[in-house]
């Protein structure tokens, strides 16, 4: 019966339909295939998937449909990296993620002003992501809601597995992404590891702190926050922190601009000409250090790359430059060029010697 419920779901939809019989290695499915024509959906396609009977049947039925769709990409496989001014009607990919049962849907729900997604009290209630067309100030937006990340060392379900793979590729996907915590039990090991997951894929960091209407002196909270990322995250230093109440709506209007903010950020693209002037200013101030005896020098700058803002170096010896020093540059081009928050990446690369042969 459930069965003929989808088919007739099928049948009203102008999208093609392969009907496949599963489990038909032997002889004992044959009176369940001829059944499957009763569904209406045509010839169906017996095969093994355990086995890899019949799989060639099934390639054959849809490599034509695959040639007519073209080969046009998803939108969750679209390039990244390309140049936002190309589409300006696509959506900005926002994803909220965050530790079980820290209000995740309910947050979704607020923005959306509808209850879409289930809530309760119970934690592990979202399962899979789940992406939402909304549109925020004439711009379309796509909210992906996440089931909660635990520490691995406590996910022993399957299933649970499953669910904190697919919110790792949601991360993956995403240009911004909320870390959303409770304010109850703030800045927990696992919030911040799941901020260096989402600085490591390279993503714009909001920091969303939730059910900020339980909190009691909420200025000692807000220090105490702000102090804690400063020492835990600061390669992305800056990075915004928004207080809110997904209950309530208290604080949800200002998420929104600092996502905008950020992504702002992360999509900038900086010329070479003040690139190289600024880098002239900075080592003059700092100089890099001595290496072998001599110093070392720092010849050109350029921006390789925006999604996340990338910069690549012309040293003498990149492999002498310390890290100190890189890190000392990543903060000067944070503070100078604005953009708080944002992992930036910057490589270090030798010129070539036109006197070398």
């Amino acid at each position: 019966p459930l069965d003929s419920f989808f088919a007739d779901r099928l049948r009203a939809q102008a999208t093609p339909v392969v009907l496949v019989a599963n489990k038909c290695e032997g002889s004992a499915a044959q009176p369940g295939l001829i059944e499957a024509y009763r569904l209406g959906l045509g010839d169906p396609l017996p095969l093994s998937a355990e086995h890899g009977e019949g799989l060639g049947d099934l390639y054959d039925a849809l490599a034509p449909r695959i040639d007519d769709a073209g080969s046009a990409p998803a939108p969750d496989d679209a390039d990244l990296d390309a140049d936002p001014d190309d589409d300006p009607a696509r959506p900005l990919q926002l994803a909220i993620v965050g530790r079980p049962n820290v209000g995740k849907s309910t947050l979704i729900n607020r923005l959306l002003g509808e209850d879409r997604l289930l809530t309760g009290p119970e934690a592990g209630i979202t399962r899979d992501s789940i992406g939402v067309a909304w549109a925020h100030g004439g711009r379309p937006v796509r909210l992906v809601d996440t089931a909660g990340l635990r520490r691995r060392a406590r996910v022993r379900d399957k299933l649970e597995r499953l669910s904190s793979a697919d919110t790792r590729r949601a991360i993956r996907f995403a240009e911004v992404v909320v870390v959303l915590i409770d304010a109850a039990t703030p800045f927990d090991k696992q919030d911040l590891t799941i901020a260096r997951q989402v600085i490591d894929e390279g993503r714009a960091l909001i920091i969303g702190i939730n059910k900020w209407d339980a909190v009691d002196d909420r200025a000692a909270a807000m220090a105490m926050a702000r102090d804690r990322l400063r020492t835990s995250l600061p390669q992305v230093r800056g990075v915004p922190v928004v207080a809110l109440s997904g209950l309530t709506g208290k604080g949800v209007d200002r998420l929104m601009p600092a996502v905008e903010t950020a992504h702002a950020a992360w999509n900038r693209r900086i010329a070479t000409a003040p690139l190289n002037r600024w880098l002239s200013r900075m080592t003059e101030h700092h100089p890099p250090p001595l290496a072998k005896g001599r110093r070392l020098k720092l010849r050109y700058m350029t921006q390789a790359k925006t999604r996340p803002p990338t910069f690549v170096v012309f040293a003498s010896q990149p492999e002498a430059l310390p890290d100190a020093y890189l890190r000392f540059l990543i903060n000067g081009l944070r503070d100078d060029f604005q953009m708080p928050g944002v992992p930036l990446r910057l490589l270090v690369r030798k010129g070539k010697n036109p006197y070398a042969e």
